[in-house]
This record gives C-alpha cells, sequence and structure tokens, in this order.
C-alpha cells in the first residue's frame, strides 16, 4: 500500500496561503537568494528532508529552498495550534511538497503526523523541540543507519538533545542551530519579544501601559518581551534562577524577584524558560482576579494547567478566542491564553518574516554544510560553523542597504600579532 502523502484540514484554502506565503517571501531577502542558488547548484539532490516544525508562512520559504536544492520534503507540525492551514494547503497543491498537520491536532494525530514524515525515511531532520530526534532514538531506530544529522532550531530542543549526548543516549550528529548568532541573537530577541506582545494583545484587546507585566526567565526570548512590554508603558517585573542573568535584569533596569512575590503582584505573566511548571499552584492561589497568564517557552508544561484546572471551580472555555477562565474556589478568575501554548503561534502569526529570513537560511545553510560531510561527521551537538553565520549576517546586511567597514592591512597585522605593546 502506498504511503498517504497528505494530510490537511483545509485544502480549500491553498490560493490564499499561497498569497500569504508569497507576501513572507518579499521580507526573506537572504533565504530567495540562497533559494536562488540551491535551484540552480542543487547541493541537497537525492536527499530526503523530514521536518517537524511550526507549519508557517516562513517555513513554507524554507521548505520551498531545500526543495528548490534538489531534496524530496516532508512536513508536520512541532505545535498543535502553531499550524496556518491556508499556508500547510498552499504547500501541497502549489509546491508538491507533502504536509501532514492540522491546525488544532489532538495528540493521537500529532504523532501519526510525526510517524508519517520518518516513514518516508529522512537523510536529514528538522526539529522545533527534537520530536523527531527523540522518536527515532526511542520507537524508530531502524532509521539511524541513513540520517545524515539533525539540525535543532530551538533552546528547549537544544537542551534535550545535550541531555541526550551528555547521557551516552545520542547516535546520530546534531546541528544546534538555535545557537548560531544570526538565530537567537535575533529570532529568539527580536523576534519572540515582539511577536509574543502580539499574541497577549490580539488575544485580550488589553492595554499594556500602567499593567505589571511578569517575564519568567531572561534568556534571549525573556529580555526581548521584557524590553518590548517595557516599550508599551508596562512595569515588568523579571523572574529568575540563574544570579549573572537576575543581575543582568536588574541592570537593564527591571524589577527582579522570585515568582512566590511576583504572583502578587503581577496582571500579565509569561513564561519564557522552556522548563516545567514555573508556574503553578502556590502562585495561582495568591493571583489578582483577572490575572492573564501565557507561555512562550516552547511546549506547555511551564504552567501547571492540571493543578490549575484542579483548583478551580469553574473552567469556561473561549472566553474569548483561545482565552480560558478558571474559576479558583477563592472566587478569583485566572485567564489562560492559547492553552498554555505558544502564545505568539497560537493567537498570533508567530515571528515577523524579515527575523526569520535569518533563522532559515541559517536552516538551509547547515543542511548544505551537512550533505557535503555525510559520514564524516561525528555523533555530538555540532556548533554552527561561524562563516555560515558571517555570510548570513553579510547578505542581510546587503539586503537593507546597510555597509560597513573592512580592517585595513595594518589593522589586521595588529590584530594577528603580539609584539606590539604599550
Amino acid at each position: 500500500m502506498p504511503l498517504p502523502k497528505n494530510d490537511l484540514a483545509r485544502p480549500e484554502t491553498a490560493d490564499a496561503g499561497r498569497k500569504r506565503i508569497e507576501w513572507a517571501d518579499r521580507d526573506m531577502p537572504v533565504l530567495r537568494i540562497i533559494r536562488e542558488r540551491f535551484a540552480k547548484e542543487k547541493p541537497l539532490k537525492g536527499l530526503r528532508m523530514g521536518a517537524c516544525m511550526h507549519v508557517t508562512t516562513e517555513t513554507a520559504n524554507l521548505m520551498r529552498t531545500l526543495q528548490a536544492g534538489g531534496a524530496e520534503v516532508a512536513l508536520c507540525a512541532s505545535n498543535p495550534l502553531s499550524t496556518q492551514d491556508d499556508a500547510a494547503a498552499a504547500l501541497v497543491r502549489h509546491y508538491g511538497i507533502s504536509v501532514f498537520a492540522r491546525r488544532a491536532e489532538d495528540t493521537a494525530t500529532f504523532y501519526r503526523h510525526l510517524n508519517q514524515v520518518l516513514d518516508t525515511r529522512p537523510s536529514i531532520t528538522y526539529d522545533d523541540g527534537a520530536d523527531l530526534v527523540s522518536t527515532i532514538h526511542r520507537d524508530r531506530a531502524d532509521l539511524l543507519p541513513g540520517l545524515i544529522a539533525s539540525l535543532e532550531e530551538t533552546t528547549t530542543g537544544v537542551i534535550r538533545l545535550r541531555a541526550m549526548a551528555k547521557d551516552g543516549a545520542l547516535k546520530i550528529p546534531v546541528i544546534a542551530v538555535n545557537d548560531a548568532d544570526t538565530k537567537h541573537l535575533f529570532d529568539n530577541r527580536y523576534g519572540t519579544g515582539q511577536s509574543t506582545l502580539d499574541g497577549i494583545v490580539r488575544a485580550t484587546n488589553g492595554l499594556m501601559a500602567g499593567r505589571n507585566v511578569v517575564v519568567a526567565g531572561y534568556g534571549w526570548c525573556g529580555r526581548g518581551f521584557a524590553t518590548r512590554a517595557r516599550g508599551l508603558g508596562a512595569n515588568v517585573i523579571v523572574t529568575e534562577v540563574d544570579p549573572v542573568k537576575a543581575i543582568e535584569a536588574l541592570m537593564d533596569g527591571f524589577r527582579v524577584m522570585p515568582m512566590a512575590k511576583a504572583a502578587r503582584e503581577g496582571d500579565v505573566f509569561c513564561t519564557v524558560t522552556g522548563d516545567i511548571h514555573v508556574l503553578r499552584a502556590e502562585h495561582f492561589k495568591v493571583m489578582k482576579d483577572g490575572a492573564i497568564v501565557c507561555n512562550s517557552g516552547h511546549f506547555d508544561v511551564e504552567i501547571d494547567l492540571v493543578a490549575l484546572k484542579r483548583m478551580s471551580r469553574t473552567v469556561k472555555a473561549d472566553v474569548r478566542p483561545l482565552v480560558d477562565g478558571y474559576t479558583l474556589r477563592n472566587g478569583r478568575t485566572i485567564f489562560v491564553l492559547g492553552q498554555g501554548r505558544l502564545v505568539n503561534l497560537s493567537c498570533a502569526e508567530g515571528h515577523p518574516a524579515s527575523v526569520m529570513d535569518m533563522s532559515f537560511s541559517i536552516q538551509a545553510l547547515a543542511a548544505e554544510w551537512a550533505a557535503t560531510r555525510r559520514s564524516r561527521l561525528e555523533v555530538k551537538v555540532h556548533a554552527v560553523p561561524a562563516e555560515l553565520d558571517r555570510q548570513v549576517a553579510t547578505l542581510k546586511l546587503r539586503s537593507m542597504g546597510v555597509t560597513i567597514d573592512r580592517l585595513t592591512a595594518e589593522q589586521r597585522k595588529y590584530l594577528a600579532s603580539w609584539e606590539m605593546g604599550t
């Protein structure tokens, strides 16, 4: 029996999806340059790419680029609420790419889709949280001999993969795309910062000015969101477990305190840690009536929704679209956005295309880099080569009409020497 090629929720929206993909492509000039070169050189010819990522218009343009490079591509969703059904439909109808993704799919469907991508027996995998890699290692070990490498897009996924490597469980080379400078310094900070705020405002239509906004975690994503919330007039509180990041937040002008204290003061809470149960029962008990809670740290486990439901006398779904009201036994109501999943993708459209241009350009070049090495890659978590970062940054600056200085011969010699002192 032939394998199914697609599973879509709204195939009739393909034309609308194509328009949005083309709109995003206008703001992705670096990826477009790479796609044009790939179409000529075919560096991925004969390879199968299996991707578990957010199915958005920006991701669609990455899939198009991989296909232009000669690869056979299959895509499934990395998050049940991040899929844009029209983009998925357009990829199938207009670009001939296999897609297994439906917005709001249940857990069983999510894993069925993930395995349908793995059924294509990919040569290289793309992950947005290490679900493909963990499933391969746990349930599909037969695929390991045919895998060149896996590319990981998220902080959460890189943490999981490094844990696998430390335990000796990792069996394939992995490239930590998230750690590339042109990814985490821009995508995580400016992309997550803006899109998280966008998701909260779209979901609630609430004014940020004058509100106490609690940001759990001050990594690149947390500092991006904190800065943009302050820009709209919010009073920002940061909670942290890392003393260095806590000092940084303090010196950046934010209030810093434990969540136990912040829970009493906050009006809006957003978790961006990549950890589990950052907001839990003892915090819910003391929150204000009408407190808004959301997550922008990948998985939906950052907020202990099981405990919140157990503490509630009533739960009212969709008070507004993607806003659920949990009324506690003390009479206070806490509003959860996007079912605790990524608020920027469940309640908005995710990162702007112009910042994803760099992230997905790095993804495309990293795939080419891995493909040219194949059996020479050591089984470990690899950093993205610095020359790829410089290439993407140079192309991005050029597309923006920005030029920078170059070192003179004298300066290069000075920096490479040690003889000259004070």
